[in-house]
């Protein structure tokens, strides 16, 4: 291969793709590929460094994940993460056991400043765990480099041999200097320049598209949001003309939004594209009467979102693909190989048994959310876009809990236009990850004019968060919190109580669902 680039072997960890992304963050290409994958097709590709994931699996248990030994003898830099730490610590014949305590989450951990993996680290860092199993006893010919109380083999280290090893998660922003840790791992152990950049992605994957779609017509779901825009925006410059845009305003959007999506992808917006727009609202409404389980709302509105799709396929004749904002993050929580799922997306894990397109693509699915902004802007997509508030695919829907309802959704919608309108007015929007209004299912006794009252909650939700993998409640300002309490419970019918949730990623998710 032409290019640099560090392999990432899954061993079903949560965080496998974020790994990739990490390595990526270091200007250099990084692909996942299942633990098994051959040394042949390894040796091919030529990586200058293999990182193993986590896992939820014990490496003693028959059943579990293993790779070869050989692969020890490649000569190429291995790093083993959690469960890809004790799987090098296995396979050399250390010693790995249950842990006497379980270290779930912060953890003080020492380190020794003289390995190349903790240059620059602080001797006694912060660091994520997330073990059951630990390494009791490091393999011969290793030295070990991080320990916490608990864990006596936090870090372990064969330079002869370029084998390195750490037990807890430097790949999530809880790990303090983890992004550290990666970073020395690729440039001083792996010895990499560092000069991949969005730019190769995007010419890379036009050229792609183009040589699989040939003379075909192409379909794409267009929300308005980040990921199904710029989707668009890469197809249209990969096949112009062939390509129609369908958007489905199933009455889920935010405030004011089906209009603002036309207004952008429509006749008069920037593009030229082929635009259609589907008011489906009452369709999708009717489907969801009665149903209160996310999961099954999320099921229910990807389903009918492909239906609506190869409606409008079948009006507009014979459509070869169907093109999908997917990304990596909806990819991993939808399960990804041995990986658990989490819950499913609209479009992936949502998708129904049949579906009467030749092909899906997908050209974003190797990507997170910052690099599809990257790959926005290097698109030419106008920045106020590219920066838009993420938006799930099934809307509205996931974040009212219980039973979707068009009184409902007017209450969320007006409760998050007035959120968003506050925080950006105080000059937060920009430093925030995520951030919206969600209508709990739980009504209280309030008073308001001197009057009982029985309404909603609604509750406000706030996130710092680069990858969307892994996330922090912002401490928003009092002022803030209460300016928009105010407007809420005064403008919006059928709310008396606003509610501030505070919780990280894990052990909650982004949304509020």
């Amino acid at each position: 291969m032409d290019k640099e680039m560090v392999i990432v072997l899954d061993f079903g960890g949560q965080y496998n793709q974020l790994i990739a992304r990490r390595v990526r963050e270091c200007n250099v290409y990084c692909e996942v590929h299942p633990y098994n994958m051959s040394l042949e097709k390894l040796k091919e590709m030529n990586p200058k460094g293999i990182i193993f994931t986590g896992g939820p699996n014990s490496v003693y248990a028959e059943e579990s994940p293993r790779c070869s030994k050989e692969i020890f003898e490649m000569g190429i830099p291995v790093l083993g993460i959690c469960y890809g730490a004790q799987i090098i610590s296995y396979l050399l014949e250390g010693s790995v056991k249950t842990a006497p305590v379980s270290e779930y989450g912060k953890t003080e951990v020492e380190v020794d400043r003289t390995s190349d993996l903790f240059s620059d680290v602080s001797e006694k860092t912060i660091c994520w765990m997330s073990h059951t199993d630990y390494i009791e006893k490091a393999p011969e010919g290793f030295k070990i480099t991080a320990h916490t109380p608990v864990c006596p083999v936090a870090a372990m280290e064969n330079t002869e041999k370029q084998l390195y090893a750490v037990q807890f998660h430097p790949e999530v922003m809880h790990t303090k200097e983890g992004m550290k840790m990666l970073s020395n791992f690729v440039y001083k152990v792996c010895h990499c320049k560092g000069d991949w950049r969005m730019e190769s992605f995007v010419e890379t994957t036009i050229a792609q598209i183009r040589e699989k779609v040939g003379d075909g017509k192409v379909l794409c779901a267009l929300s308005g949001g980040v990921d199904s825009s710029v989707a668009a925006v890469l197809l249209a410059k990969a096949v112009g003309r062939q390509l129609t845009c369908v958007f489905v305003d199933h009455g889920l959007l935010r405030k004011n939004e089906g209009d603002e999506v036309e207004a952008v992808f429509g006749p008069e917006g920037h593009y030229d594209l082929n635009f259609i727009r589907v008011n489906a609202q009452e369709r999708f409404y009717a489907k969801l009467a009665g149903v209160m389980e996310p999961e099954q709302k999320r099921k229910i509105i990807g389903e009918e979102f492909i239906r609506v799709f190869e409606e409008e396929a079948k009006k507009i004749g014979a459509v070869d693909f169907l093109v999908q904002g997917t990304i990596y993050p909806d990819v991993i929580e939808s399960g990804l190989g041995k990986s658990a799922v989490i819950k499913s997306h609209h479009n992936v894990g949502g998708l129904p048994d049949y579906v009467d397109f030749k092909e899906i693509i997908e050209p974003l699915r190797l990507l997170f959310k910052d690099e599809v902004r990257r790959a926005g802007l290097e698109l030419g997509i106008p920045e106020h876009l590219v920066y838009r508030q993420p938006f799930p695919g099934p809307g509205l829907g996931i974040r009212i809990i219980g039973e979707v309802t068009a009184e409902k959704v007017r209450i969320v919608q007006d409760a998050d236009a007035i959120y968003r309108e506050e925080i950006a007015k105080a000059g937060l929007d920009k430093g925030l990850g995520q951030y919206f209004a969600a209508l709990t299912n739980m009504r209280s006794v309030g008073v308001m004019g001197d009057e009982r009252t029985y309404d909603y909650a609604v509750v406000l939700r706030a996130v710092n968060t680069s990858d969307f993998m892994t996330a922090e409640a912002a401490q928003l300002p009092w002022d803030v919190l209460g300016v928009v309490t105010s407007r809420i419970v005064n403008e919006v019918k059928g709310v008396n109580r606003i509610l501030y949730d505070n919780t990280g990623k894990p052990p909650a998710t982004i949304e509020f669902e």
